[in-house]
């Protein structure tokens, strides 16, 4: 699964589409996510969340680039879509929204059109606002697009307006959500509201009730004290902390110890991009760390993935979580989110009306995508796509000496493997004995497979029309015989082999010789 939690600065922003709007939380069943609340019998009804930071809008245009200028050597962009976005403390509430929990941000927005519009995209989201109030224009920050990359980031108002022009009946209704939240995220794009004495008072206050996660900025405002968590990522990290660069794991737990010793106590949720996470309880302590696996060649668009971080850790810990438990399941959501195309997944609700439903829950549907986008990478530079199908129930040394054997008869291997539903259809009730993702997880660790393509139907037919694979490889049990997947193999061009048996080897005689010992 390709992932990412991805940096937050001034001028990388996080997008999410208006059209369509993210429907409103009460809308969609809540997703499934690794790491999902505990029941609210339990805990109190404390999942709501209350989001305070920085907003403005973004601006995508996604184009696409033919040719380089004449006159000078800078790419020509023509054509393409326009798509507008909450962005910063926006983003973050949103995502949190979309994940099917109550919402509430706290932030500052200009009287002129912009912020007009960035109020009715956060209200299309299911998102309630508070507004303190800027004195001076909504901020707008556009990405220049195409190829899947981002080309140009423009800032269209880098100087930060005074915050707090509704006054003091804004921060008494403010500390009104606050006192009542379940959880709190403090998304700091360095912008002021963070920054904003009186809110800092309430901040300070409200992160003594509930658990409190600050999402800090370089040129942003300290945590407040008795903060839960703080998650910069580790190019913040290193900013905050006065560090010189690096990019190793031992260079990201020093930055950090530097800034848990620097705005300790607190527990430093140091995010690593596409490496996963380091939650670090102590700074004396060994630091837990969370990595990540990410699908080599893969074009991907982290934007939002930071915030999207920070505000399901933020949400996990209202819902009672450990912050080991919640900096883990964040790390997961978070990378979940980006394999489902960042904030691009947010245009396409899924059936449930839940546009993050697929992107937390859906192994099946990740793993499609990536064997899917392999053997089409695979097809598109002329090599050989190899595919093998089967239950790999309880992986024995007969299954990894015939996948080996696959893998050298082409330039990828992709495995076609039964859901649970499928094999409990075709062997009975009591299988599998190991579920599907489990299943997956050891076959993606082999040498030999380089993707795993889930399937819930009887047979791999609909797999195989997907990867279309040059060579469909089978056991040497099956030597001398008729084949199912042959025919339709050889009318997409390709061709059924059948590598060497390992005699000894069976699922079925393992399972009978444990329950017989």
């Amino acid at each position: 699964m390709d992932a990412a939690v991805a940096a937050k600065d001034d001028t990388d922003t996080g997008t999410v589409t208006s059209a369509p709007a993210v429907p409103p939380s009460s809308s969609a069943p809540s997703p499934k996510p690794a790491g999902e609340c505990r029941p609210a019998a339990a805990r109190g009804d404390r999942t709501n969340l209350v989001v305070v930071g920085d907003a403005f809008l973004d601006r995508d245009h996604l184009g696409r680039v033919e040719r380089v200028a004449s006159d000078e050597p800078a790419l020509v962009v023509t054509g393409g879509t326009t798509h507008m976005r909450p962005g910063g403390a926006a983003l973050a509430a949103v995502l949190s929204a979309a994940q099917g929990h109550p919402v509430t941000l706290v932030t500052a927005l200009g009287q002129d059109p912009v912020g007009d519009q960035l109020r009715t995209l956060l209200s299309e989201a299911g998102v309630k606002v508070v507004d303190l109030g800027l004195d001076g224009p909504t901020a707008v920050k556009t990405r220049i697009r195409a190829a899947g990359r981002t080309l140009m980031m423009l800032d269209e108002h880098d100087v930060c307006p005074p915050v707090g022009q509704e006054g003091e009946a804004a921060l008494a209704t403010a500390r009104g959500v606050l006192m009542a939240a379940g959880g709190v995220l403090v998304s700091d794009y360095g912008r002021g509201v963070a920054a904003h004495a009186g809110l800092r008072a309430v901040l300070a206050e409200a992160a003594r009730r509930s658990p409190l996660v600050w999402d800090p900025h370089p040129r942003g405002a300290a945590p407040v004290p008795h903060t839960a968590v703080v998650t910069p990522n580790n190019r913040e990290a290193r900013v905050i902390a006065s560090l010189a660069s690096g990019d190793t794991l031992s260079d990201d737990v020093e930055a950090a110890r530097a800034v848990a010793r620097t705005w300790g106590p607190v527990q430093v949720a140091l995010t690593r991009h596409e490496h996963g996470a380091v939650l670090l309880a102590d700074a004396d302590l060994p630091p837990l760390v969370i990595p990540t696996k990410v699908a080599a060649g893969r074009k991907t668009d982290p934007c939002g993935a930071g915030d999207f971080f920070a505000g399901h850790l933020a949400t996990m810990l209202a819902c009672g979580q450990l912050p080991s438990e919640a900096v883990t399941s964040a790390v997961e959501a978070a990378s979940a989110y980006v394999a489902a195309g960042g904030p691009t997944s947010l245009n396409h609700p899924s059936d449930d009306g839940s546009p993050m439903a697929e992107a937390l829950g859906a192994d099946t549907a990740a793993s499609m995508q990536g064997a899917i986008e392999l053997a089409g990478a695979v097809h598109a530079r002329g090599g050989t796509v190899v595919a093998a199908g089967g239950c790999f129930d309880l992986l024995h040394a007969g299954h990894v000496r015939l996948l080996e054997q696959a893998r050298q008869l082409g330039d990828c291997l992709i495995v076609c493997l039964n859901s649970d539903d499928s094999i409990s259809r075709l062997k009975g009730s009591s299988r599998p004995i190991v579920p599907a993702a489990q299943r997956a997880l050891v076959l993606e660790a082999l040498a030999s497979v380089d993707a795993v393509l889930v399937f819930d139907e009887d047979t791999p037919e609909a797999a195989i029309r997907a990867l279309r694979p040059a060579i469909w490889v089978k056991g040497g049990d099956y030597a001398g015989m008729e084949i199912p997947e042959d025919k339709l193999v050889s009318s997409l061009g390709g061709r059924t082999v059948v590598v060497p048996f390992v005699a000894g080897w069976s699922t079925s005689s393992l399972i009978e010789s444990a329950r017989t010992q």
